[in-house]
């Protein structure tokens, strides 16, 4: 298989390739020898895609639009050249793909928690990954170091109205009592404040289309 061929095919769709690891055989839940080769997206690309394909009638009247798109165009990839896909929502149990990004590209937990990326800094996802049989070749891995080593401030702690994070971590349940009051009627329409206040990959943030549809998704799945 040509990296290639996988990085022109799947920019159709607006998503981007995220590295790829070959796989050894302590690797749970995968072959002892194979090529993986993530899948995702940064900034708005994706999501033009997607709302050029489904429209606002269409995203109410499915459980999980977003997921299904992406699933149908990637199966569709797969089958054309031999591969499996695995996904980081089918669950439980759920494959490590937080670990797998950080084998195969230069991403760190953040303070808040999800990966940042040198350019892309917290504006970024991962939406599956092909399993291929066998190695085939692939870029070397990015090996930038995690930039929140250089951010004296830390503004996104500072970020959250509500401080959801903290020494156990990230408090879901208090996140989510905001966003459905009044006061987190700024996150629900632009996207997390704490995210927002990151300086990092700035130029990739969602726009409020995109930030309102992962916000309002992410609220429904929780409540």
């Amino acid at each position: 298989m040509d990296i290639n061929t996988i990085i022109d095919t799947i920019a159709a769709c607006g998503l981007i390739f995220r590295g790829g690891f070959h796989t050894y055989p302590e690797d749970d839940a995968l072959p002892t020898d194979g090529t993986v080769v993530l899948v995702g997206n940064a900034g708005p690309a994706m999501w033009s895609a997607f709302s050029a394909e489904v429209d606002e009638t269409g995203r109410q009247a499915l459980e999980h639009p977003l997921d299904d798109w992406i699933s149908r165009h990637l199966e569709a990839y797969a089958e054309s050249w031999g591969a499996r896909v695995l996904y980081p929502f089918e669950g439980p149990p759920y494959l490590p793909f937080q670990r797998w990004a950080q084998r195969a590209d230069a991403v760190f937990p953040s303070p808040i928690g999800p990966l940042i990326h040198p350019d892309f800094g917290l504006w970024h996802a991962y939406r599956g990954a092909f399993l291929f049989d066998g190695k085939f070749p692939l870029p070397p891995r990015d090996d930038r170091p995690n930039p929140c080593e250089t951010c004296i401030d830390k503004p996104c702690l500072e970020g959250c109205p509500v401080n959801v994070t903290g020494p156990e971590g990230y408090d879901v349940a208090k996140c989510v009592r905001f966003l459905h009051s009044k006061a987190g009627l700024d996150c629900m329409a632009s996207g997390c404040q704490a995210r927002r206040a990151c300086p990092v990959g700035a130029s990739f943030r969602y726009d409020p289309d995109q930030a309102s549809f992962h916000m309002t998704w992410f609220r429904r799945s929780q409540s």
